[in-house]
């Protein structure tokens, strides 16, 4: 779906895994390692369920697919030891630290909506170069944060610290989860295709497009607004 996009958006808002770092397969390697020992399989199928979503929903949905004695606290705690290893410098999506320095050098703010917990959020940023330019970052382990994805939750929260209106801003998004949360909040939403989606899953976003190069027209536009 392609719907006419805010031609001066008051401010953009970013989910981070999948959206702008390519972390994905480092939850599968940490999931599947927690999986190990029940000779069990994290297929792709169960992990298209789990993506997007806040860190506990997640967990509980592989817990009870799989009837697993644990809790969720439990398989997090456990799952966050291989974590740890595989987060000290996770790949950037191609052309997405560039796409966030050039919105930084105009008056829109940007903000950062991401279901990962502060300590993560801080890990996986920490050698970006672009992990400084946001002007309001919204973690999952939030206080007040009710809700994750889809529930719109974390982008109103985000929009309210940055000062605007929900319906002036344009989420980045990779997720079904992201994309419905965004659109429940009244934003419009950008997708970025992702292996690890299903076809069509993404369909409802305001636009969808294959990599942030395809990007570079509306870019130019809000730069120069």
């Amino acid at each position: 779906m392609s719907k006419s996009l805010l031609a001066e958006p008051a401010a953009f808002i970013f989910d981070m895994d999948g959206t702008l770092l390519d972390t994905e397969p480092s939850y599968t390697i940490a999931t599947q390692q927690v999986l190990d020992p029940y000779n069990v399989e994290f297929t792709m199928e169960l992990k298209r369920r789990a993506i997007g979503g806040d860190s506990h929903s997640s967990a509980q949905l592989v817990i009870d697919h799989y009837n697993l004695p644990l809790s969720a606290d439990e398989f997090l705690a456990k799952r966050e030891v291989f974590l740890r290893e595989l987060f000290t410098d996770p790949a950037e999506i191609p052309g997405a630290g560039e796409f966030i320095q050039a919105l930084a050098v105009s008056d829109v703010p940007i903000g950062l909506a991401t279901s990962s917990h502060h300590y993560l959020y801080k890990l996986k940023l920490s050698r970006k170069s672009w992990g400084n330019c946001f002007d309001q970052v919204v973690c999952g382990d939030n206080p007040h944060l009710k809700h994750g994805k889809p529930s719109p939750d974390i982008f109103l929260l985000c929009a309210r610290m940055l000062h605007v209106d929900p319906e002036r801003c344009i989420v980045f998004e990779d997720s079904p989860n992201g994309v419905r949360a965004a659109i429940s909040a009244g934003m419009q939403v950008i997708a970025i295709s992702s292996p690890y989606v299903a076809d069509g899953a993404l369909d409802n976003a305001s636009l969808v497009v294959d990599s942030y190069s395809d990007l570079q027209q509306l870019l130019t536009r809000w730069t120069n607004a």
